[in-house]
């Protein structure tokens, strides 16, 4: 009786190049962040082209992990063309872009994470960036704010927080619609100002944010306890 060949169909050989990257893509994106509940890879590229460090497309999913303090409930990023320095990462070298990479993502982040995000001192200079455009003759007699509370609703972010001056301490609340204008610019608007309990300000005022060139949003939703974001960031080395 013939000898019969055992061998294994393609998709049941171990790619071991592939696992190696994945496994390096995984400790790369854990040092990214300060804490992560999961995080999924997945790399489509022939052994041919892992060997030339090229990857044509990869996809990473992530949960509840913080960057930069941070809380983000669920992103899910997509790039191609990735450019990475192999032949140091089969030597058990750290992984490293060699180029810039455009990635599509998209982002989730819920109203209790980002009210554990507001230690983080990214979001609290963005929120001082809008107190610094929403209240210019505020800002220049305080001495220091801090943001107690977010609350998402329907196209709109409620801001609470207590201005701190000359030793009083006084409660602040800012409404207002966030709207995306364009891929690279927010705009706020329209704004309604308590100072001290008191409406101080009700205004159909445009405020704009240039977020950069690095950025392209095609969408911003807000709706009740939730925020998602849709577009392409470009990662540089």
């Amino acid at each position: 009786m013939p000898e019969q060949n055992s061998t294994a169909k393609p998709t049941q050989k171990i790619r071991i190049i592939t696992n190696l990257l994945t496994t390096a893509l995984k400790i790369w994106l854990r040092a990214q962040v300060s804490q992560v509940s999961q995080i999924e890879v997945e790399i489509r590229a022939s052994d041919r082209q892992l060997l030339s460090g090229k990857i044509p497309w990869v996809s990473i999913g992530a949960s509840h992990a913080v960057y930069q303090g941070l809380h983000i409930t669920q992103i899910q990023l997509v790039a191609e063309n990735i450019q990475v320095n192999i032949g140091s990462v089969i030597k058990g070298q750290p992984l490293r872009l060699l180029e810039t990479v455009p990635v599509v993502g998209e982002l989730i982040v819920e109203e209790k994470d980002l009210n554990n995000s507001l230690s983080s001192e990214l979001l609290i200079t963005a929120l001082n960036d809008v107190l610094v455009k929403l209240l210019p003759e505020h800002c220049a007699k305080t001495k220091s704010i801090s943001w107690q509370k977010i609350i998402l609703e329907n196209h709109q972010i409620i801001l609470s927080g207590i201005l701190a001056s000359d030793g009083q301490s006084t409660p602040l609340d800012i409404c207002m619609g966030l709207n995306l204008i364009s891929g690279r610019e927010l705009q706020l608007a329209p704004v309604q100002i308590k100072y001290d309990m008191v409406t101080q300000n009700q205004s159909n005022h445009e405020y704009t944010f240039d977020l950069g060139s690095e950025v392209d949003i095609q969408e911003l939703t807000l709706i009740p306890v939730q925020l998602l974001c849709r577009g392409q960031i470009n990662v540089n080395p």
